[in-house]
């Protein structure tokens, strides 16, 4: 039989309606609205009575909160009910009927869910039209009629693969219309190359679906085209960035005698094979699997020193969470968490990093063509904490960057760790004979054109015709592979592994091997009606490829059954030197490898670096200020104001690896300066722990790109040492963010430069970045001298030194909000008071330097004394106190409405604890001030 159930939180657990009230009201202004009741909606096929009963109250609802409710609709009078898209992973649904199939015989059983809004007061027509708008993202989900007969879908048969008929024939006309209409992400030049290769070498038109892997293939996303693109000319119009330069190219000849090809990722990874060849990069893990930054560590277990693997990715995700909030930023996470899974490593440490444009705007200020701002951040923020509190990674570091310039697409970043023991994991070539396994979830529609989609430049239209590239994510998946990968006895069967990023199977298991035969037919389905370009290109986040020998085939997918993970064949390596995949018996791709491998035609462009404006940067602020206007006014600003409602959203303690919780103090409200977890050993106990950082201001980053990058480095160095650690030891993974560059040289100077500012940090402290991401922002519309290193490794040295022998006791960086933020920081977690005497300006964004808390005096050449720490509530600052209560409810009140904040009044009455110890500030001395593209996140 079929049914449908209505399922309602009880009153005392009715959260989500809570919040959705308060968000109606204070955000769209609607007063008329007395009540919201939420109901989650499951469309029931093929099940018996006696079942239905049984899951009633088992799987759809928990009787202790949720009451079935009988809704009659003719009776209601504002409400309205929403569902999936159709080709859209329903993960409630899903879990609904892997449950009922626990229970059960019943092998046809399908599940559709969806939520009903029933909203209570004298409420408009306008007013009803106005929440659905806010409430529907039609990426995702549409508008659910319930007055229509309960049916299944039917699911389309699927399209044959088509051939491009008399395709290398197009004249060049033809070929750029051809371009154009079909979508491609690819350049003209890229598919001018395709047409000569048909037309050359294979003799033949090619089919939708090699030109579809092609366009994936070289994509940004998976091949950086950008990064690769050959560098002819540089004209540098500034003197500080024309000696960095002058550094690069010092460095080409040292490193390979200026033999490579100039270009941005010669230019990121040129200080690696630097440090690499002066034998500074001794730890570095070399293999032919580069998912992850991996290095090689020593682990003390139980007093016994072990081997490990270390591997860290930062992974962005901007374009889908811009368009599809929740599921871009859930996959952004498991896709950061894939990379250093794929390596065999257990991912036990996350940090979350995004940027958006001021959200607490007014609804109606929102651009025509995008999600409003506070949608966009809490949708965004749901969608990554979901994910990762499912699968069970502690998040411990989550802050949000805001500037206007995120209007033209946000910032999606994660940053994940993992580790495991070195004899765990092989790192073998694949040979003719071997099979390749695919293992995890199914392939669906959803994820199609992913990578592609990224590397597109979008626009108002963007929000509906870029839905069916937004994936899915399905974090109980992916936490099975976590666990299978956990097993030595898996792990020591895989010769090699590739995740399945965006791309799907074209590029996951196209990059195993130079030759591959891939039978598309044996890929799992989530539904049936996927064509055979579908299935070649659809990415899905909680699926891995492996290579293994033969003989060890049913051995591994007996090892993945046992974690209730589905694992088939679905190629073999051979010696072909060509990629083929077969769709009903007929290949459908049959591609030199040779000519994959170009990754298109390269590109060539000229740079331009602009001249800074020394006179007029960031940096520069007003010399005289009313101190309390001037506080109050840090507190409040978005960069500087609380987001503890939003860190709240993150599960930090799950795995039993945290060693800093994301605040401080017995009112837990210090802000941490960084994640710190214990390594994730399975037996006896560590005291080894890795410690994960990043540095970027945008105020900075717009000002002048090589002075961002120089002080992102700097930043997050100084959060290193701030948290106890050793600078010595980091290695640094770098994100850069950029416009979409065209033909513009003026705008490749930008990431030109920054990549220059980097370069000179990592060369000046000697410490390598091994890995990153380049990601172009796309374009929406129309929108679109570094520190004196030498003093600054000495405060490092001096301060690490003084947190060991603990006379140091706290620490804080200098940020965006000056010393003035520092020190309220610092005294709002056990609200004790502070009185400061001191001529410097307290509001610069003094990077580099760093305020300290000592038991004693110390006598240090770069210190300079600010005040002692007292036991009253308040901060006095030259004569001027400040009520340290009064203090918080500022900084927390900004953004307390978009992400609310739930505390225990009652802990204002904890006792203070009593001692009083001296703060001081270890202040660089900074020769000019620099800028950031690059949050910058050292493992």
């Amino acid at each position: 039989m079929n049914c449908r159930l209505f399922v309602e939180k009880k009153k005392e657990f009715s959260v989500e309606a809570k919040n959705l009230l308060n968000d109606f009201v204070e955000n769209l202004q609607i007063r008329s609205i007395d009540n919201v009741r939420v109901l989650n909606i499951y469309d029931i096929f093929n099940i018996d009575e006696k079942t239905l009963d049984k899951a009633k109250y088992t799987i759809f609802s928990e009787p202790a909160v949720d009451n079935i409710v009988n809704v009659e609709l003719d009776k209601l009078t504002n409400f309205f009910a929403i569902e999936f898209l159709p080709g859209q992973f329903d993960q409630r649904a899903d879990s609904a009927v892997q449950c009922i199939k626990l229970i059960s015989d019943i092998e046809d059983v399908e599940v559709r869910s969806g939520k009903l809004l029933i909203l209570e007061g004298n409420i408009t027509k306008e007013e009803l039209e106005k929440i659905k708008s806010y409430y529907i993202n039609p990426v995702e989900t549409r508008e659910k009629d319930l007055f229509s007969p309960l049916k299944i879908e039917s699911q389309p048969i699927p399209e044959e693969v088509c051939t491009f008929t008399n395709f290398i024939n197009f004249s060049e006309k033809e070929l750029e219309q051809f371009r154009i209409n079909n979508g491609f992400a690819m350049s003209f030049e890229d598919i001018k190359f395709i047409q000569e290769y048909f037309k050359n070498e294979e003799k033949r038109d090619p089919t939708e679906t090699e030109i579809k892997v092609l366009d994936t293939y070289w994509s940004d996303h998976c091949r950086h085209t950008t990064f690769e693109t050959e560098i002819l000319n540089v004209k540098i119009e500034d003197e500080t960035i024309k000696k960095a330069f002058e550094n690069y190219l010092n460095d080409r000849e040292y490193v390979h005698n200026s033999k490579k090809t100039m270009c941005l990722m010669d230019l990121a990874t040129l200080g690696m094979k630097k440090m690499r060849k002066l034998g500074l990069l001794d730890d570095l893990e070399v293999s032919d699997e580069i998912n992850a930054c991996s290095i090689e560590i020593e682990v003390d277990v139980n007093g016994k020193k072990e081997d490990w693997l270390l591997m860290f990715k930062n992974e962005t995700h901007n374009h889908p969470t811009e368009i599809e909030p929740f599921g871009g930023a859930s996959t952004c996470i498991g896709g950061a968490i894939r990379d250093p899974l794929s390596g065999r490593s257990y991912v036990y440490q996350a940090m979350r990093v995004t940027g958006a444009a001021d959200i607490t705007e007014k609804i109606e200020d929102t651009l025509k063509g995008k999600l409003p701002q506070r949608v966009i951040t809490k949708e965004a923020a749901h969608g990554y904490s979901s994910y990762g509190n499912q699968i069970g990674l502690a998040t411990t570091f989550v802050k949000e960057i805001y500037d206007e310039g995120y209007k033209a697409k946000r910032m999606e970043v994660g940053a994940v760790v993992g580790a495991v023991k070195k004899e765990y994991v092989r790192r073998d070539k694949p040979n003719p004979g071997d099979v390749v396994v695919l293992l995890g979830g199914k392939t669906g529609r959803d994820g199609c054109g992913g990578a592609t989609g990224s590397s597109k430049e979008h626009n108002v239209e963007s929000i509906i015709t870029c839905s069916a590239e937004v994936q899915k994510g399905n974090a109980p998946e992916e936490r099975k592979i976590q666990r299978l990968f956990r097993n030595p006895e898996v792990t020591k069967l895989i010769k090699k592994s590739n995740d399945f990023g965006a791309g799907g199977v074209s590029v996951a298991i196209g990059e195993l091997a130079d030759g591959l035969d891939i039978d598309l037919d044996k890929v799992p389905v989530k539904y049936l009606g996927l064509n055979g370009t579908e299935l070649a290109i659809s990415e899905s986040q909680e699926r891995m490829s492996v290579v293994i020998e033969k003989e060890n085939l049913d051995k591994f997918i007996k090892l993945a059954n046992e974690e209730n993970i589905e694992a088939v064949k679905v190629a073999e390596v051979t010696d072909t030197n060509r990629l083929v995949m077969k769709w009903k018996g007929t290949a459908i791709v049959d591609i030199s490898r040779d000519f994959l491998n170009t990754n298109g035609a390269r590109a060539k462009t000229n740079v331009t670096v602009e001249k800074i404006d020394y006179k007029n940067t960031p940096f520069n602020i007003e010399k005289e200020y009313d101190l309390k206007d001037k506080l109050i006014e840090t507190l409040k600003e978005l960069n500087v104001a609380g987001q503890k409602g939003l860190v709240e959203m993150f599960d930090a303690t799950i795995g039993a690896t945290t060693v800093l919780m994301p605040f401080g103090g017995k009112y837990q409200l210090s802000e941490t300066e960084g994640s710190v977890q214990k390594l994730p050993v399975l037996e006896g106990d560590t005291n080894t722990a890795s410690v994960m950082t990043f540095g970027y201001n945008p105020k900075i980053a717009k000002w002048s790109p090589y002075h961002g990058a120089s002080y992102a480095v700097v930043e997050s160095i100084a959060k290193v040492v701030a948290l106890g650690a050793d600078y010595k030891k980091i290695r640094f993974s770098f994100q850069e963010y950029f416009e979409r560059l065209g033909k513009d040289e003026k705008k490749w100077g930008k990431p030109f430069s920054a990549l220059l500012g980097a370069l000179d940090m990592q060369n000046a402290f000697k410490l390598p970045a091994i890995g990153g991401k380049d990601s172009m922002s796309g374009t929406f519309n129309d929108l679109n001298v570094p520190p004196n290193v030498d003093e600054l490794k000495e405060n490092f040295d001096f301060i690490h030194e003084n947190i060991k022998n603990k006379k140091i006791v706290s620490a804080f960086s200098i940020k965006h909000g000056g010393i003035a933020e520092a020190i309220c920081k610092m005294s709002f977690g056990n609200k004790l008071g502070a009185e400061i005497n001191t001529n410097i300006n307290l509001f610069e964004m003094d990077y580099g330097s760093i305020v300290v808390e000592s038991t004693k005096k110390l006598d240090y050449k770069n210190l300079v004394e600010l005040g002692k720490v007292t036991n009253s509530n308040t901060i006095k600052i030259n004569d001027l106190e400040f009520n340290i209560d009064e203090l918080i409810d500022v900084w927390q009140g900004k953004i307390e409405k978009v992400f609310p904040i739930y505390t225990d009044k009652n802990a204002k009455n904890i006792e203070k604890t009593d001692y009083t110890k001296e703060i001081f500030i270890s202040k660089s001395k900074l020769d000019i001030k620099p800028k950031v593209f690059i949050p910058v996140f050292p493992g």
